[in-house]
């Protein structure tokens, strides 16, 4: 067991590097960027452990309690049996805390990845749509099919050019 004067954050993050979001398994919670914070939790008892503060991408999001027990599971194989997860709603995740190679890697697995600026098409003077970049052609000729994909933090798009539908990961 690591002693709570011997723990090295650094260490912990390197661990958190391979810990997998189960909906994308392509991006490390890392990648994604819901760990908000790790540090030495020190309870009244003085007992400490670890303290791992995480954000879902969305409230309620279905994959928050599967992330949660592998960062548990992760940092216990690795030595470190006093683990507190603690998550946070505010500030709400945003996809600008995605690390530019997490949305590589998005696009390497068929994903389209959020972008930090919002491109729009303009079809008709009154409707705007953003312009979406197929993740296998890199065409813009791409349509919505629907709002939400196979997550609801994905929305299924389909390119006019190869013909294949894709996910969109969705900037918020």
């Amino acid at each position: 067991m690591v002693e709570t004067e011997n723990i090295n954050t650094q260490a912990i993050w390197k661990i958190l590097e391979d810990v997998y979001d189960p909906e994308v398994p392509v991006l490390s919670v890392i990648d994604l960027g819901i760990i908000r914070d790790v540090s030495i939790d020190n309870p009244p008892s003085g007992d400490g452990g670890i303290l791992v503060t995480i954000t879902p991408t969305y409230t309620g999001c279905p994959a928050m309690d599967v992330i949660s027990m592998n960062i548990r599971f992760a940092l216990i194989q690795n030595g470190y049996k006093k683990v507190n997860i603690k998550t946070i709603l505010s500030p709400a995740w945003t996809t600008e805390w995605m690390s530019e190679t997490g949305k590589e890697k998005l696009k390497s697995y068929g994903i389209a990845p959020p972008k930090a600026m919002q491109s729009v098409c303009t079809p008709g003077i009154f409707q705007q749509e953003e312009a979406v970049q197929c993740p296998l052609c890199n065409s813009y000729h791409t349509k919505l099919i629907s709002r939400f994909g196979s997550t609801a933090c994905k929305a299924l798009y389909q390119c006019e050019d190869c013909k294949e539908p894709f996910d969109y990961f969705k900037c918020h």
